[in-house]
């Protein structure tokens, strides 16, 4: 039973639980007209501290495709944060006025803290370099429908390693199903963090490969997870403009590949994909956007408990 639960890690939920919020995905897709009211008199609060396109106007279109509202705030400087307003005392508020909050913050921790003093069921849309576990939903999802489960694959991720939090997310919940093994593709400087390697895929005995170049990934992987290096994420200019080419997935590379691999990205694109890949059938990373909606459809719908 999900409702009136907390989403902040991928880990919150049980792979039972997980599975009930897929198979709610796979029916809306099916049938979307069959909970285009669900939510009727519902709303959702999206509270984005940091900017966002894709994850805030996902949340928005599926409380709307729900029948439900929203409100809430695209920019720090337009909430009362700019006048030293706490998140604690924000979300009380909001509390008052909707029934599942969306929320994104620059600060690791944020939605942990908002969880803690909401009385609605909070969702966290990311925060900081740590956790996008909606994210890792769609992700999930993804794979679901396209290579059936979750077990026995090549998971190549590249690029930004280190702050990625959609890496983090999505390297926690896969290390949970069945002989995965990942290939982890970055430069030195944007390794993938150490409490990962040692917290998730040492301690589960999970096989991993760290490797500085992408053609070295691209024969074995049976999933490809692209990632933009996050010019938001680094302190020193120049260190962005040294990394941020470092790897350009392009035809010639794509033709190293399975026939069936698939390439995802959690998006925005800057220039780690070229243009001509999208025309390439296992580019799906614009389906992976619009599962997105359907998966946090199903997702607030359980923790709203107007589906069962």
């Amino acid at each position: 039973m999900l409702k009136g639960r907390n989403l902040i890690d991928p880990m919150d939920f049980s792979l039972k639980e997980l599975e009930e919020v897929f198979q709610l995905a796979d029916s809306i897709i099916e049938n979307p007209q069959q909970y285009s009211e669900v939510a009727k008199g519902k709303i959702l609060a999206t509270l984005f501290y940091e900017p966002s396109t894709r994850t805030r106007l996902s949340f928005e279109a599926a409380m709307l495709r729900l029948g439900g509202q929203v409100l809430g705030f695209s920019d720090a400087n337009s909430s009362s944060v700019s006048k030293g307003e706490s998140v604690a005392d924000t979300i009380r508020t909001i509390s008052c006025y909707a029934d599942v909050a969306a929320m994104r913050h620059p600060k690791e921790g944020s939605a942990m803290v908002a969880s803690i003093y909401s009385t609605i069921p909070v969702i966290n849309a990311g925060d900081g370099g740590h956790q996008h576990p909606t994210q890792t939903l769609t992700d999930l999802l993804t794979i679901r429908r396209t290579k059936g489960d979750f077990t026995n694959n090549v998971i190549a991720i590249c690029g930004d390693l280190k702050f990625g939090r959609t890496v983090h997310s999505l390297v926690k919940a896969l290390s949970r199903y069945k002989n995965n093994k990942f290939l982890l593709v970055s430069p030195n400087e944007l390794r993938i963090p150490d409490y990962i390697k040692k917290e998730v895929l040492e301690k589960n005995n999970i096989e991993f490969v760290e490797l500085e170049k992408l053609e070295d990934a691209m024969q074995e992987a049976d999933i490809l997870y692209m990632t933009r290096v996050q010019k938001e994420r680094f302190f020193n200019e120049d260190d962005y403009v040294r990394l941020k080419d470092r790897y350009i997935l392009n035809k010639e590379m794509m033709d190293l590949a399975k026939k069936d691999m698939i390439v995802l990205h959690p998006l925005p694109r800057v220039n780690e994909i070229s243009y001509e890949v999208d025309n390439d059938e296992r580019a799906i990373y614009f389906q992976q956007a619009k599962y997105g909606m359907y998966v946090r459809m199903a997702l607030m719908a359980k923790l709203m408990g107007v589906c069962e």
